[in-house]
């Protein structure tokens, strides 16, 4: 092809790639939200529903690792899809999960805000401005949030080589703080194995406590799909993403569970925290001191970070691809000329996220549905295209297409349990509302799009999106 393709560097070392698996599916939620599904689902019901939802996350992840391995390029999802099915079906997957990234991003900046609004109340709660579902929203709130959105924006720009560094060394502290709270819980407080009941809701049954939290699992370990975002800039054999996406969701696994217990049994009630702004912050600092709410605190803190740094660079690698195949305006595709990063692709996501802020934390249960279904349409549809791509004679490999169907019917149950309104885990009105306008929003920029789809040979965008020459296999 005598068309220039952009390329990305290689520049990512498996120990980042790991790092962004485990610290994009940790993130703040491990350390923010545990008191929440205390309340909703009970000790046992948690521990079994983040335990379960980790194992279903293993079995999708098949597909990903075996995908990744045959399309090592930027843009993951979009990639698998493309070769799968094809240009539109590719559109859509990708529109879906741009969605899925963008709220996560979101999220974190929130939940920094939130974190500050436990430890200095007094510091956010200045210059209210109004209420939304209950929630009150202030000023400060909103520019702390802002802030610490631009300033990881920054840093995705900035390269891997900054952001790498600080994504591993971060993690390992994460781990580090993570088991030192589980072993201190054992002689701290009021610890006992009696203080975890309820192990159920008990109004809801054992049911309805583990589905709640399985049907979130999509948004808890989403971070996992981050490397295949970043295939083309790895310094490494692309065969070796499995091992690390594994690695990744076993980590995530014990980092839930153990921070859920942790929570769970040095007092004998959660309950009575309910309404609390922060569960396990309160726990902590009853149990532990200034110390371990201080340690908690910093953890958290890197928490989102890595999330942050996460999930700005697979958002944007996702946008960097869909720009290099013409998908999305070709601004995307652009590289900074000294950091080698899709930095409009950045900026783009900077922008969309700091609508975020205004909504108040009330919005971050909306958010977290909406990411929930994005994800797991980019999960039916990888699944689907294992299927698909490992039963033709040229590439056949029975174990991925077991995996992929397996892959398809779990990421169909998750999006039964999260748009059917009846399930127990169903959307929010809310949510509804915001999925819809993204679906509005999507077929219209479909239409404006259609003819440039339309127009790109095969041959274009084999080349554009999976690398591929005249001179090489088809």
């Amino acid at each position: 092809m005598s068309e220039k393709r952009t390329e990305l560097e290689s520049t990512m070392s498996k120990r980042f790639i790991w790092a962004i698996a485990y610290g994009s599916s940790i993130g703040w939620g491990a350390f923010i939200l545990p008191g929440d599904w205390l309340i909703s689902s009970g000790t046992l019901g948690a521990t079994l529903g983040i335990t379960i939802g980790g194992i279903l996350m293993l079995i999708i992840a098949v597909g990903y690792g075996a995908l990744t391995a045959k399309f090592p390029v930027s843009g993951g999802e979009f990639a698998f899809t493309y070769a799968g099915f094809g240009k539109f079906a590719a559109f859509i997957a990708s529109w879906f999960l741009v969605l899925g990234y963008i709220c996560v991003v979101a999220l974190n900046a929130s939940a920094f805000s939130l974190l500050f609004k436990f430890v200095l109340p007094d510091f956010l709660e200045v210059g209210y401005l109004y209420t939304i579902a209950g929630w009150d929203v202030y000023i400060m709130e909103v520019i702390l949030s802002t802030v610490i959105l631009i300033i990881f924006a920054w840093i995705s720009m900035k390269g891997s080589g900054l952001s790498g560094n600080l994504q591993f060394i971060f993690c390992l502290f994460m781990a580090l703080v993570v088991a030192g709270l589980f072993v201190l819980s054992f002689f701290v407080g009021e610890f006992s194995f009696e203080n975890a009941q309820p192990l159920f809701h008990e109004t809801d049954g054992v049911w309805k406590s583990i589905i709640l939290i399985v049907a979130i699992a999509p948004w808890m370990y989403v971070g996992f799909d981050n490397i295949p975002q970043a295939a083309e800039e790895f310094k490494f054999s692309a065969d070796k993403t499995f091992k690390l996406i594994v690695f990744g969701i076993i980590a995530s696994i014990i980092t839930y569970v153990a921070m859920i217990l942790v929570t769970s049994w040095i007092y004998p009630d959660q309950n009575s925290m309910d309404g609390a702004v922060w569960v396990t912050g309160s726990v902590i600092q009853n149990s532990m001191g200034i110390i371990g709410l201080m340690f908690l605190t910093f953890a958290i803190t890197f928490g989102v970070f890595t999330g942050l740094n996460g999930f700005y660079m697979s958002s944007s690698r996702l946008l960097f691809a869909l720009g290099r195949a013409q998908f999305v305006p070709a601004i995307f595709a652009k590289v900074h000329k000294k950091n080698k990063t899709p930095h409009y692709a950045v900026l783009f996501v900077l922008i969309v996220c700091l609508v975020a802020p205004w909504l108040g934390r009330t919005a971050l249960n909306w958010i977290v549905d909406m990411s929930s279904v994005g994800v797991s349409i980019a999960f039916l549809a990888t699944s689907a295209v294992a299927v698909k791509y490992f039963s033709k004679p040229e590439s056949k490999n029975i174990v991925y297409v077991i995996f992929g169907v397996l892959g398809v019917i779990i990421s169909l149950v998750f999006l039964v349990l999260l748009l059917y309104p009846g399930s127990p885990a169903a959307l929010s009105a809310p949510s509804y509302y915001v999925l819809l306008m993204w679906v509005i929003l999507g077929t219209i920029f479909f239409a404006f799009k259609y003819k440039t789809l339309k127009s790109l040979s095969k041959e274009e965008l084999d080349f554009l999106i999976l690398n591929k020459g005249n001179d090489d296999e088809k």
